[in-house]
């Protein structure tokens, strides 16, 4: 016979392996904690002189940077608790695509938008600013990977592939008015991935590459200091104290750098010479403080994590984590490879911050809760194929072209 206090032994452990969470990729977490906290690092060294001579405080944006980090890891991990499959259901992705719409369009309202340097891309309430542009990108991410998701078969037409299509497109017209090419540019190449991870046929592919492809240079056109910034990427020194000095002085810091930096701390080019060094060029401050060794170890960094996001979901228990999972990743990886060749001259000058690095409460906090939605992707997977529910997506076909 079995005693009675082997019986309340084995009932505890039943159910303490019902309630123990399965293990996601952790390496996720970890490398975006690393990532983020670095970013506050760059932050206090690139704003520090601005910051004191501007607010009278040095401590100016790092102080706002911690409050992101803080609030940001209990978002990350929350989410990654997070039974991220909820988020297919019709009222939660509609809400989640319409709240950041609506609030696109609330950053035209008078007395609510917030316009610097001629662009009004920022809702303003007391001293609390908020950036729908960073919230439409993953709202549209979910919305497109459920309804995609959804069946199929129905992204081999046209018809099909048009919902998405127009979730996208009124996305990036929202974006651009603002005007913010950039990151209207980053939502376009999100949604060409999409509809292409999604299952649309290549001949109906191709077709909307080219006159996206033809969109780029009518944007440009139709505003003339998009034309100046061309002009200035063609030739800087055309015009040194205009137009090209952000891209002279990005490669000024770069070329200072040199193989190991100047030192922590140690930038000439954050003395004012280089605008914006706590944000959209903070990585030049960093190539020249830790040089081109130092910007490598960056970057090994961020691909890490972004192929432990392309191994999520190549490991995702459905189509529907699949895609989430891959349109997570998409939206960090875009938005870090043209950042990288804005600071290095490599394409034409314009406003995009470095993920987890950059200044900006907005980005970071969401950029952190998409990491623990990945994780909980991760862990679900995990808890499937231990059950031996799920093989991942590996060696399987979702979609026929």
């Amino acid at each position: 016979m079995v005693s009675s206090q082997t019986l309340r032994v084995e009932e505890k452990t039943s159910k303490s392996r019902r309630l123990k969470a399965p293990k996601g990729d952790v390496s996720i977490l970890i490398l975006t904690v690393i990532l983020s906290a670095f970013g506050v690092l760059a932050i206090y060294s690139a704003s520090r002189y601005v910051a004191q001579t501007q607010y009278g405080d040095g401590l100016y944006f790092v102080k706002k940077q911690l409050l992101g980090f803080a609030l940001g890891l209990v978002a990350m991990l929350f989410c990654g608790r997070l039974n991220y499959r909820r988020l297919k259901g019709k009222k939660v992705r509609w809400v989640l695509y319409i709240v950041p719409v609506v609030l696109l369009g609330l950053v035209f309202v008078p007395g609510l938008g917030v316009t610097n340097y001629g662009a009004t891309r920022w809702i303003g309430v007391g001293g609390v600013t908020l950036q729908p542009s960073e919230l439409a990108k993953y709202g549209f991410v979910v919305f497109a990977a459920a309804y995609m998701s959804d069946d199929v078969g129905r992204m081999r037409t046209f018809k099909g592939a048009l919902p998405v299509l127009l979730a996208g497109g009124v996305v990036c017209g929202l974006i651009i008015v603002e005007p913010n090419m950039s990151v209207t540019i980053c939502v376009a190449l999100l949604m060409l991935a999409m509809l292409y991870l999604g299952g649309m046929k290549i001949r109906y592919f191709l077709m909307l590459c080219i006159p996206a492809l033809l969109a780029v240079p009518a944007m440009i056109i139709a505003e003339p200091y998009r034309l100046s910034r061309l002009s200035a990427f063609l030739d800087p020194w055309e015009n040194p104290r205009g137009e090209g000095y952000q891209l002279i002085q990005s490669l000024y810091a770069l070329g200072n750098g040199g193989w190991f930096g100047t030192g922590l701390f140690k930038s000439r080019q954050k003395y004012r010479f280089l605008p914006f060094a706590e944000s959209d060029f903070i990585l030049s401050i960093i190539g020249e403080e830790l040089g081109f060794f130092g910007i490598t170890l960056l970057f090994i960094t961020c691909g890490l994590l972004i192929w432990r996001g392309i191994s999520v979901a190549r490991k995702a228990p459905d189509f529907f984590s699949f895609l989430l999972a891959l349109g997570i990743t998409l939206v960090y990886g875009i938005q870090t490879v043209i950042n990288a060749l804005v600071v290095s001259g490599s394409i034409p000058p314009t406003g995009l911050p470095l993920p987890l690095i950059s200044s900006g409460n907005t980005s970071l906090i969401i950029t952190m809760s998409s990491m623990g939605v990945l994780y909980a992707i991760s862990a679900q997977a995990t808890k499937e194929e231990g059950a031996g529910k799920g093989k991942g997506t590996k060696g399987r076909k979702f979609f026929i072209r």
